[in-house]
């Protein structure tokens, strides 16, 4: 049998690499995407080039509506939900708190944690077997920015993933006895896009080079963590957060 991942957020960076990588591990994928249909069909092509099935699923985390109708979509498509990704998340230029206009703060609260939490929320009504569910796996993405505070950048961004640390730990518990594992991965200075939108493309690699291992990480060797912590090997580990962090 076939297992399948929604994966959120799948258009680009670590969402991408957890969909070609899930895919090449035998996985038909969900792939969630907001605006860009472009991307995300980039996607879905490297979905097949791997040797796996997926299928495209537009929606805005932060709309209520929008997630149900992701999440049927998926059931309608696949059948039954294995795993759950919840990686959609957003930044924005950095700069102290002070500066912050709340426009700003509303959608970093919005998409990283309302949407993180009702995403959550959706997974669970489908796997947890005293819902009717089959049992599975959900692994949120949060960022070592919770634990660092990212001080006069983005303190609002680190705020949003310190609630996803502990909506990890507090899900583990409630439905570790219906059949679901909730675990995290904690990602660092990892080579992705979204540093440019934070306004510094250079950010990682300027970073990076300052951790113990010399270098920035690569959305590749992130994704390698979250399609083990999906994947029956590691069906003895939930309520973990895990740094990929290269020692930072």
């Amino acid at each position: 049998m076939t297992k399948t991942v929604l994966i959120t957020g799948a258009s680009r960076g670590i969402g991408r690499a957890t969909a070609r990588l899930a895919a090449a591990r035998g996985w038909s994928i969900g792939i969630n995407y907001a605006s860009n249909e472009t991307a995300a069909r980039e996607t879905a092509a490297l979905v097949a080039d791997a040797g796996g099935r997926a299928h495209l699923l537009h929606g805005n985390v932060a709309d209520e509506a929008a997630v149900v109708a992701m999440f049927d979509e998926f059931m309608h498509t696949f059948g039954r939900l294995d795993g759950f990704v919840n990686n959609a998340g957003i930044v924005a230029p950095g700069m102290p708190l002070a500066d912050m206009d709340a426009a700003r703060l509303k959608r970093i609260f919005d998409i990283n944690v309302y949407g993180a939490y009702l995403c959550a929320r959706e997974a669970v009504r489908r796997m947890s077997t005293q819902r009717g569910g089959h049992g599975g796996a959900i692994v949120n993405v949060s960022s070592a920015a919770a634990r660092l505070g990212s001080p006069n950048e983005y303190v609002d961004y680190a705020g949003s993933k310190a609630a996803i640390d502990t909506l990890t730990i507090g899900l583990s518990k409630e439905v570790g006895p219906h059949g679901v594992r909730a675990n995290a991965v904690r990602p660092g200075l990892i080579d992705t896009e979204i540093h440019a939108s934070g306004g510094r493309p250079d950010r990682a690699a300027v970073l990076g080079a300052q951790t113990p291992l010399g270098r920035a990480g690569s959305a590749d060797e992130v994704a390698e963590l979250i399609v083990w912590l999906l994947s029956d090997a590691s069906s003895y580990v939930t309520g973990a957060v895990i740094d990929v962090t290269g020692g930072r």
